[in-house]
């Protein structure tokens, strides 16, 4: 499946990605990338959701940079904060991209929560297929982008 930038997938899908930010921005989240032998790895991220994009900073040299420039397929996943689903579960899966424009980075850098080291890179992430889990009285409700 295609993957497209945050701003579309927000004009796409706004109530699901309004979940995503919320869940997301400035959080800790999850990020499973596959390793070189084909395994999975899963890394702890902060991800910086812009008016138009998601990114990572992250160190050139970590494993997860690795993983991405060789294959940018990812999965980006927000937990849950308790045993009853606090604010509920978003996750997403699609393509990274290395950022090298000098002024988009400045634009992950302006709204990002944290001032990241210089010598951080930076990934765009686009979205391919998410689900939001919300959960409730009645059990868990889930939303999926592209539905089926």
């Amino acid at each position: 499946m295609h993957a497209v930038d945050w701003g579309t997938f927000e004009l796409t899908v706004a109530p699901l990605a309004a979940v995503g930010r919320r869940r997301l921005h400035g959080r800790v989240a999850y990020l499973g990338t596959i390793r070189g032998d084909g395994a999975p790895r899963v890394h702890p991220v902060t991800p910086i959701v812009s008016d138009d994009a998601l990114y990572t900073f992250m160190e050139p040299t970590s494993p997860k940079a690795k993983d991405l420039r060789r294959d940018p397929s990812f999965t980006l996943h927000a937990g849950v904060e308790d045993n009853n689903g606090g604010e509920g579960e978003f996750a997403f899966s699609g393509q990274a991209e290395l950022v090298t424009d000098a002024a988009e980075r400045q634009r992950a850098v302006a709204a990002s929560s944290y001032v990241p080291a210089e010598r951080y890179i930076v990934f765009a992430l686009n979205v391919s297929e998410a689900v939001c889990t919300l959960y409730g009285e009645d059990g868990p409700s889930r939303t999926r982008w592209p539905s089926g």
